[in-house]
């Protein structure tokens, strides 16, 4: 009996992460399929690509830059949009283009009395204009989950890491089960 659900949990193993894989790029597919009502299955999402893929290519444009700076400035003033807009545009920057804030990886000692520690991401190296000179804003990201925490420290209590940001921001959200 030992040896079967020995096998059984191996195979849990092996097949849940396959299958849940699976099912989300499938569920992914099938969400942006629907919306454009095509009959074979992909046209839709290779559409997306192509349509996402030309935006940026003409959005590289002299011309078009202007007109993203000019919906940035008109978002920025209406209230509520605002707050939504900034917020994922933040947020997508975060992890692409040329403001990438979570590139720089960092041991937090939280307590140094006893040596409690935490993996995160410097975000602000200065926050003097917050009035905290000697302070820097830490990203912590959550296991398993899309949130995390910003705390601020003393600039003396970060240690910089060498390793590459992805593999730390794999390694954070696993819960420390993802290895290199």
């Amino acid at each position: 009996m030992k040896r079967l659900t020995r096998y059984f949990f191996e195979g849990l193993l092996v097949l849940l992460p396959l299958v849940a894989t699976i099912y989300v790029i499938y569920a992914v597919f099938k969400k942006i399929d629907s919306i454009y009502e095509f009959k074979i299955p992909g046209v839709g999402f290779l559409l997306t690509i192509l349509t996402i893929t030309i935006v940026g290519f003409i959005s590289s444009n002299f011309v078009a830059k202007k007109l993203v700076r000019m919906m940035d400035k008109l978002f920025a003033q209406l209230p509520f949009v605002k707050m939504i807009y900034s917020a994922v545009k933040d947020l997508i920057g975060a992890f692409v283009g040329d403001k990438k804030s979570f590139d720089k990886p960092v041991l937090v000692t939280l307590s140094p009395s006893n040596n409690v520690q935490a993996l995160g991401f410097v975000t602000q190296q200065s926050l003097e204009y917050i009035g905290f000179a000697d302070k820097v804003a830490v990203y912590l990201p959550q296991s398993y989950n899309f949130a995390g925490n910003l705390i601020v420290v003393p600039k003396d209590q970060i240690t910089p890491l060498t390793a590459d940001s992805g593999d730390l921001m794999a390694f954070i959200v696993s819960g420390g089960v993802t290895a290199r």
